[in-house]
């Protein structure tokens, strides 16, 4: 849900030997994931916001893909303040989505193609439209009341999308508390109803056939209530003591808990650090399945170093799969972020992500090549976190084109933009508008046309997802090398009798010497700037 900045240090080190065989049989371990953000993939009705109608006549591209799993984002009923991640109504499909039938039919047809979907699930807060929240502020002594967090008096707690995280309710005389935007109020943990019913809500949707859930922002839990002030440093509150709180491991495993009545469900967690001491707690057949790397996922420019650093630093200290992705709604394009909008880097980057040793998560539109969009006018921005900054920008007395830039540092609509499948009105994401406004790019990178070109980035994309999917090496294997010289990254990665080399120049060019007995997957043995090489052996 949120973009993390993320601080990374370079190793000097250069080859790690792998752990000890894992072979620990799990469906998503063998399974690339694509997420796809709901607003923005397939619009069936031409109202502009993609829904899961939509979405069902894109399973057979992304069968093809060689997709076995889907992560969507939330569709859960929602006023939308912050697309769909303040819910109001747990048990309904928000009617911009379609129905629930729309939604069961869209599930019972991914099954059919052996694709696996996890849902989004907001557990921290609600949208202060939800039913609780009305019957909290109705009154102190409503039943509800303590579903949420009041006090009369706030504490220094800070927003995250800027300024106090605390409301000022006039009808009740006292404030309430949100991690987030106004219109999103914190649920007490400390509240035995409150566990009740995220229980209820779980069962619910497992019942339904959901294969598991990405449960966002899960560190940020208020399982302990509001203790002190966090402290300040360089002018920058430091997340102490409303972050991580001591109670969020044991909600996580009455979380895991529920979600293991159902045999062979999937849980992913973000978490909300980029640091790897951090992250790497939260993960363990208690807890977590994986959590999303943001220490790796989430480098804010390219650097082969950094990257082949976090590789390393993730086989060292993470205690089971780690994650692999460049791309979210969250952060800017991994095409224009970390390749400078060139595609034979965001394609060595994708066979990186595929090949490594982890759960692989493309973002959707990565395989076409899309690149962020950027708001030209305030009218333009339709994320809040833009809107929060833009406000606090001009508050702060700055002129509104300075607050445009400030705005669009934290605008997170950057990649968010309609899926681009053709090259007709609104890119074949719909017959009649967007929510949001399209990248002018789509009449170069789109599906149909991607699909016609032997070498697109599209056709890639399928190649190594096939490599991945029919090579258990690439699913399970260890590292038997992770080494990174003069701008090359190499790894061997290893299982039972077989062990698959990939090599991946970042650098000038060179030929590669590999052993006469192995046989190529992907590439050339000459190996130009931004290219890559597998082999199998």
């Amino acid at each position: 849900m949120r973009y993390f900045k993320v601080i990374v240090l370079l190793s000097l080190s250069i080859t790690i030997k792998g752990k000890a065989q894992q072979t620990q049989k799990n469906w998503w371990k063998e399974t690339v994931f694509y997420q796809i953000y709901m607003p923005s993939y397939a619009d069936s009705n031409g109202d502009g916001y993609g829904d899961f109608k939509g979405i069902t006549s894109k399973l057979d591209y992304l069968k093809k893909l060689g997709i076995k799993g889907i992560w969507l984002t939330p569709f859960l009923a929602s006023p939308k303040v912050d697309n769909g991640y303040d819910v109001s109504d747990y048990y309904a499909v928000d009617p911009a989505y379609g129905t629930m039938e729309d939604f069961e039919t869209f599930l019972n047809e991914a099954h059919k193609r052996d694709i696996k979907v996890i849902m989004d699930m907001v557990l921290n807060h609600t949208s202060t439209g939800h039913k609780w929240f009305k019957e909290a502020s109705a009154s102190k002594n409503n039943k509800y009341r303590d579903y949420y967090i009041w006090k009369d008096k706030p504490n220094n707690w800070e927003s995250f999308f800027g300024g106090t995280a605390w409301e000022y309710h006039k009808e009740t005389g006292q404030y309430y508390y949100h991690k987030f935007d106004t219109r999103m109020a914190d649920l007490n943990w400390q509240n035995q109803e409150v566990k009740d019913e995220v229980q209820q809500i779980l069962r619910y949707w497992l019942d339904k056939g959901i294969d598991g859930f990405r449960l966002d922002v899960i560190n940020f839990l208020t399982t302990n209530g509001i203790t002190k002030n966090n402290p300040e440093k360089e002018f920058q509150q430091q997340h102490i003591y409303d972050i991580d709180q001591p109670g969020v491991k044991d909600a996580m495993k009455f979380i895991k808990a529920t979600v293991s009545e159902y045999p062979g469900r999937f849980i992913v967690g973000e978490i909300g650090s980029d640091k790897l001491e951090v992250l790497k707690q939260y993960q363990s057949e208690e807890l977590l399945d994986v959590v999303f790397n943001f220490n790796f996922g989430s480098i804010p420019e390219f650097d082969a170093g950094k990257i082949y650093t976090e590789l390393q630093q993730m086989e060292a200290n993470m205690s089971s799969y780690p994650t692999l992705f460049f791309g979210s709604h969250d952060m800017p394009r991994m095409k224009d972020r970390l390749a400078g909008g060139d595609d034979k880097r965001a394609e060595a980057l994708a066979a990186l992500m595929l090949t490594a040793k982890g759960v692989p998560f493309i973002y959707y539109g990565e395989e076409a090549g899309m690149q962020n969009i950027t708001a030209d006018v305030y009218n333009e921005i339709v994320d809040i976190q833009g809107k929060t900054h833009y406000k606090l920008a001009v508050d702060a007395g700055k002129p509104k084109d300075e607050a445009l830039i400030e705005a669009n540092k934290h605008n997170r609509d950057k990649s968010r933009s309609p899926m681009q499948w053709n090259d007709g009105p609104f890119a074949g994401f719909s017959a009649a508008g967007s929510w949001i406004k399209l990248h002018p790019d789509y009449r170069v990178h789109n599906v149909e046309k991607l699909e016609k070109e032997n070498h697109s980035i599209l056709n890639s994309y399928k190649k190594l997802i096939s490599i991945r999917n029919s090579t258990p090496a690439l699913q399970y294997g260890i590292y038997k090398e992770l080494s990174y010289k003069n701008n090359v990254l190499r790894f061997t990665r290893s299982y039972q009798d077989k062990q698959v080399t990939v090599i991946i120049n970042f650098g000038v060019a060179f030929t590669a010497n590999i052993p006469k007995e192995a046989e190529v997957l992907a590439g050339n043995t000459f190996l130009p700037q931004d290219s890559y090489l597998i082999y199998i052996q």
